[in-house]
């Protein structure tokens, strides 16, 4: 009897471990307790959570620098608790927004050659959580609209251009443990300590979809696939054995399979161009990958790729910073508790040398589809598109790495407009500034005179009780000869 065998493009997909001088070495890697990947990768640099005492810090390293990593390397140290998320601009390389313990959510700019020196004051700071904030996400498609979640079981969306909150969700009654976009924007997906999935429209916050998630008590994860339509989700069994599950737009559970009896949790992310789900999973050496379909079973696992060391945490490179040239579909960063992060390269073997069309459809571009207003007002809209054409055997590698800053020129200017509104009250500032200045100086000059007779004061005690005490000893010799 005759087996059919499933079609497809992926059966063949292999992890390669880097050459040494190719991984990143001796990073101080975070051991906070939050579970998050700790790490964030774009075409020009991969970023870091790292263990610091006193204060939170992150380390930014542009991509070609690799090898060991200096004790002392210029890193991002604005924060007051440890950083706990990390996650680059989608439309500008050069920008990075950080969540961390002290409640505080803020956007860096990284210029293009790496830090120089340690960096410590944001281009923006966002308050307003009570509680550490554990996620922080981008809009998929509209410019400078920023997602983040706290542990006081809120969620906010920013409007970048003001600096204030559009949107303020409070629908969950405990811990958030993941945030997920769809494709366009549109609605997004959490799970929760309560083990509800829900699905909530980020504009109006309002709860589109709720159903009953994985059964045990530990962080489930959920992601958006968008060819599909439907929604990944990884989580624990009441055994606290080790799930994953499929569902459609509805929350409808379609599938649920078990994977290992494992406790570590596994992050998904969803790869659109070639509808492929891989699963990282922290304290594990495996990445498991697997290719979803429309119909039963909905999930094909392919393999796993085999590491030396676990994983503490982990960066997922856009599509477009992958090497076109080799059939690069993936490229994942593994980083260590060691402290070594290794790019892990996923490739499909073909022998003909030219583009793969069908491995590599046009992929999101670094261009936002709306601006934030357009976005607000209720319009939405697919991703902008890019050929990866362009970047075979490293054409067009001038373009992706040279990435335009439209979207940090225009928050600069909105916020230098916003800062110089009101210019005469501005200066009033500065007058009030110079007379605290003055005082100041003042109140100085009298408590030095204050401390001058304090000490005349001191000295003519001291010099009282010396005589004092000399009287009192002649009275003692007195009353001796007396008796004698």
């Amino acid at each position: 009897m005759s087996r059919v065998v499933r079609k497809s493009l992926f059966r063949h997909v292999f992890g390669k471990d880097p050459r040494k001088e190719e991984t990143f070495e001796d990073i101080k890697v975070s051991k906070n307790s939050w579970e998050a990947p700790f790490c964030a990768v774009n075409p020009k640099f991969v970023a870091v959570c790292l263990a610091s005492a006193g204060g939170g810090a992150f380390l930014v390293l542009p991509l070609s620098k690799t090898g060991r990593v200096e004790l002392n390397s210029p890193r991002v140290a604005g924060h007051q608790g440890d950083v706990l998320d990390l996650a680059w601009n989608p439309f500008n390389d050069n920008m990075i927004a950080s969540s961390s313990e002290d409640m505080k959510v803020m956007l860096w700019e990284i210029p293009d050659t790496g830090l120089a020196h340690d960096l410590t004051t944001p281009l923006v700071t966002l308050s307003h959580h009570q509680r550490r904030v554990g996620i922080v996400r981008w809009h998929p498609t509209a410019e400078n609209i920023l997602l983040s979640a706290s542990h006081d079981n809120l969620i906010c969306v920013w409007n970048l251009e003001s600096g204030e909150i559009v949107t303020e969700i409070d629908c969950h009654p405990d811990t958030i443990f993941c945030v997920a976009w769809n494709h366009d924007g549109s609605k997004i997906a959490t799970t929760c300590k309560d083990k509800k999935l829900r699905i909530l429209d980020p504009r109006s916050g309002d709860v589109v979809k709720k159903c009953e998630g994985h059964e045990g008590s530990k962080p489930q994860q959920i992601a958006f696939c968008s060819k599909t339509d439907n929604l990944f989700t990884t989580g624990f069994s009441r055994m606290s054995e080790r799930q994953y599950a499929i569902w459609d737009k509805n929350l409808e559970q379609l599938t649920l399979e078990d994977i290992d009896s494992s406790n570590g949790v596994q992050f998904i992310r969803y790869d659109p161009d070639t509808n492929m789900i891989w699963l990282i999973g922290k304290g594990d050496c495996l990445i498991r990958y697997y290719e979803l379909v429309d119909e039963e079973p909905y999930c094909h696992w392919i393999t796993n790729y085999q590491g030396k060391d676990p994983q503490r945490g982990f960066g997922f490179m856009p599509k477009r910073g992958c090497n076109i040239s080799i059939n690069e579909i993936c490229r994942i960063y593994r980083m260590t508790g060691k402290g070594h992060i290794l790019p892990v390269s996923f490739t499909v073997p073909r022998k003909s040398e030219m583009f793969q069309e069908d491995l590599f459809p046009p992929t999101q571009g670094g261009d936002a589809s709306l601006t934030a207003d357009e976005w607000l007002g209720g319009k939405n809209a697919e991703p902008k598109l890019m050929s990866l054409e362009a970047l075979f055997k490293g054409k067009g590698q001038a373009a992706t790495t040279a990435k335009k800053s439209t979207g940090l020129s225009s928050l600069k200017g909105k916020l230098a407009a916003k800062k110089t509104k009101g210019g005469a009250a501005g200066q009033e500032e500065d007058m009030d500034v110079n007379k605290l200045l003055d005082t100041l100086k003042k109140l100085n000059n009298k408590v030095e005179k204050l401390e001058k007779s304090n000490a005349e004061l001191e000295n003519r005690v001291t010099d009282l009780e010396t005589v004092v005490a000399g009287e009192d000893n002649g009275e003692g010799h007195d009353e001796e000869d007396d008796d004698k």
